[in-house]
């Protein structure tokens, strides 16, 4: 997945247009496309961050039919982006989908989380003056950020439960709701070992130890499937762990999903994203696992 990354990062910088960087990515192997997208959105924001060249990498290849498959993980990797170009290059939180811009933090943080993990990971890090996306909603931004180092740390911790979820026991109990969140997403669009069996078990314990956090876990697993079914690309370990964390199949949850989901225009203290997620994770949490 990391060398997918890779590739889909190197494929972005070096192509002369979206459509170009495009058919070299749809080349590598379906279940493992969306882990080049997001490297290639990243590619992109680095490549508007510079300055010289187009400003507008990111918002061409998201014009595109498979750029919109694809809006989410172009998102996260916009968010990796940032944690390598000066602040003053970042993008402007105007130019995205007002729904969707946090997933550009939750990129961030799993960026942070993954390559800073002795500071974000173990000593449990946060900047208590992030200062994107600004604005009424500011202070969510490390919510979104702890979403990405869940996300992360489905992998820091080599994908095993009892070593992910002691992790997470570790957090201040204010920020695990966000933690599992990422969790889930990750262990439903990555996935963890090759068995199935074991890979069951792995889920069934995510799911006895997340406890009160559960709708948690299962929202962040209904994320991932409703990016894999919009990709329609949707690999055998995300049916399985859509069905263990969400009790039901990824094109269910993806549904689900979209009835939740506000428009940009709801308001109030809490940003449209995160209306969402909570939509979301309550109506799962009634759902038998």
């Amino acid at each position: 997945m990391g060398k997918t990354f890779l590739t889909g990062y190197a494929h972005a910088v070096e192509a002369r247009t979206p459509a170009e960087a495009e058919e070299r990515v749809e080349e590598l192997p379906d279940w493992l496309r969306g882990f080049a997208y997001e490297g290639a959105g990243m590619g992109l924001a680095m490549l508007d961050g510079l300055p010289f060249g187009r400003s507008d990498n990111v918002s061409r290849f998201l014009a595109t039919p498979v750029g919109t498959r694809y809006q989410y993980l172009a998102y996260v990797g916009i968010g990796w982006a940032m944690a390598r170009l000066p602040r003053f290059r970042w993008p402007k939180p105007t130019s995205l989908d007002p729904v969707l811009a946090p997933l550009v933090l939750d990129g961030y943080g799993f960026h942070q989380a993954y390559f800073h993990t002795a500071r974000y990971v173990d000593a449990q890090y946060q900047d208590p003056k992030f200062p994107w996306p600004g604005g009424p909603h500011g202070d969510y931004a490390n919510h979104a950020i702890d979403q990405g180092i869940g996300r992360a740390s489905w992998f820091v911790r080599g994908t095993d439960p009892v070593l992910v979820a002691d992790l997470v026991d570790s957090f201040p109990a204010a920020r695990r709701d966000d933690l599992w969140s990422g969790i889930g997403l990750a262990a439903t669009y990555a996935g963890g070992g090759d068995d199935p069996a074991a890979a069951e078990r792995d889920l069934r314990t995510l799911v006895a130890r997340a406890g009160d956090h559960r709708g948690n876990l299962a929202q962040g697993s209904a994320f991932a499937a409703h990016a894999r079914v919009r990709a329609g690309i949707v690999p055998a370990h995300s049916v399985l762990a859509t069905r263990v964390l969400c009790g039901m199949t990824p094109q269910e949850a993806a549904g689900l999903a979209d009835e939740c989901r506000p428009d940009h225009r709801a308001g109030g203290d809490k940003p449209a994203y995160e209306i969402w997620r909570q939509r979301l994770a309550d109506a799962l949490v009634t759902t038998e696992v």
